[in-house]
């Protein structure tokens, strides 16, 4: 990937019910969908607090909390790289979050768009990009998990650098779409006076491209070099081994 995108969630963002539905929805990616199921305003009703919004509706405040805090992916260092524990990991950190996170994108940036369609900076042609990478990462998960996984699972043999090799290729392609993503959105930098659906936008994108790039140093860097370096050479026999 030549562009990068910025991150725009702060590091040490805290989760807390005063916060308004704004700043949460900017600072926490996968927010706006909850706000939305929950029909709290998180756009022109941004200002108002968590707390109070829940209030309003007669909702749950500690059970919104806990599952606005299971959107925060904390990224440990992976201490391990047996394969099936890498496997697990991926397909619970990764494979899993790429499945929420582009829908509610595809559907922001769809808004965005619409509404603001005469703003200069508009990100035309944003939402239908976004679709395209959905359906990329879609069937390129979908092949680990039905063929590579399950054969690398196994044990892995000869046969595995083929499928490997086809996931790598597309690695690079997922690399250039995310290139195009940062062309598109200004590296994920909202306009001055961007509402709220617009900064959340952006910072979903630009948590997709964080966990693209971690997914795929995982993939390419620990869990394939296990099975797709050629091995070794047996050391010519110098005739003490009885042999």
């Amino acid at each position: 990937m030549n562009a990068r995108l910025q991150t725009t969630q702060p590091a040490d963002f805290v989760l807390d019910a005063g916060q308004s539905l704004g700043y949460i929805a900017v600072q926490l990616p996968g927010a706006t969908a909850v706000f939305r199921r929950l029909k709290l305003d998180f756009c022109c009703g941004g200002q108002v607090s968590l707390r109070q919004s829940a209030a309003d509706k007669g909702l749950d405040l500690d059970a919104l909390l806990a599952e606005l805090g299971g959107l925060q992916h904390a990224d440990q260092p992976v201490l391990h790289s047996e394969p099936a524990a890498l496997i697990e990991h991926i397909l619970s950190r990764y494979h899993a979050v790429h499945r929420a996170q582009l829908p509610e994108l595809v559907r922001m940036a769809r808004r965005v768009e619409a509404v603001h369609r005469e703003h200069p900076l508009v990100p035309a042609g944003l939402a239908e990009l976004l679709e395209a990478v959905e359906q990329e990462l879609l069937q390129h998960m979908h092949k680990e998990e039905a063929i590579l996984f399950p054969l690398l699972l196994a044990g892995g043999n000869a046969v595995a650098r083929r499928p490997i090799g086809m996931m790598r290729a597309e690695h690079i392609h997922h690399g250039a779409m995310v290139d195009r993503l940062a062309e598109l959105t200004h590296s994920a930098t909202p306009p001055q006076g961007a509402c709220n659906t617009w900064r959340a936008l952006y910072a979903g994108i630009a948590q997709l491209n964080d966990d693209l790039v971690n997914h795929i140093h995982l993939e390419n860097n620990l869990l394939f070099t296990q099975f797709d370096q050629p091995q070794p050479a047996p050391s010519p026999c110098c005739g003490s081994c009885g042999g």
